[in-house]
C-alpha cells in the first residue's frame, strides 16, 4: 500500500531525530509519487520552536516545487501536527495529510482542534489517520521511556555528587 510505503519513510526520518536525542517525529512530502521533502524534529539541536519535522519538510518541498503552494502534495507525518504545523499545512494548500498516531495533548488535526478542516479557512486538507499507528506509537513510547530513565539517572548522579554519595 502506498500510504504505508511513505509512512515507513517518515518513520526513518523519526529515527534520525531519536538518534540525536530529539522527540522522534518524522515527515515526508510526496508529489507525483516522489518524495520532494523530508524532515525530522530538530527543536533542541537548532534551539528553535520552528524546527518541527513538518516545517522542515515543507521548506524543502517548496524549494523543489519552486512555490509556496504545495497543492498536489501529500504529507506523511508520524505524529499528529501541532497548531503551528497545522496552520502551515493549510497555508501551503497541502492536498492531503496522512498521520501515523494522534496526539491527544497537542494535536490539531482532530485531537484538540482540527485546523486542517476548518470551514472558515479558504482551504481544507484531506486527512487519513492511523497509518502504521502501532509503529509510530511504539517509537514515541520507547523514546519517552528511555528519557525518563535517563533523567532519573542524571538526578541520582547529581544527588550523589551533591551529598557525597
Amino acid at each position: 500500500m502506498t500510504d504505508e510505503k511513505y509512512m515507513r519513510e517518515a518513520l526513518k526520518e523519526a529515527k534520525k531525530a531519536m538518534k540525536i536525542g530529539e522527540v522522534p517525529i518524522g515527515c515526508v512530502i510526496v508529489y507525483q509519487d516522489k518524495i520532494i521533502g523530508r524532515g525530522y524534529n530538530k527543536r533542541n539541536k537548532k534551539k528553535t520552536t520552528l524546527a518541527h519535522a513538518e516545517l522542515i519538510a515543507i521548506d524543502k518541498a517548496s524549494k523543489v516545487i519552486g512555490d509556496w503552494r504545495l497543492e498536489d502534495c501529500i504529507m506523511y507525518v508520524t505524529l499528529e501536527p501541532c497548531q503551528m504545523c497545522s496552520g502551515a499545512i493549510v497555508q501551503a494548500r497541502m492536498k492531503r495529510v496522512v498521520i501515523g498516531t494522534m496526539n491527544p495533548k497537542a494535536g490539531c488535526a482532530g485531537s484538540i482542534l482540527n485546523i486542517l478542516q476548518m470551514e472558515e479557512f479558504n482551504h481544507q486538507v484531506e486527512i487519513e489517520r492511523g497509518v502504521l499507528q502501532d509503529e509510530c506509537t511504539d517509537l514515541l513510547q520507547a523514546f519517552f521511556k528511555e528519557l525518563r530513565i535517563r533523567n532519573k539517572l542524571e538526578k541520582e548522579t547529581q544527588n550523589m555528587e551533591r551529598f557525597g554519595g
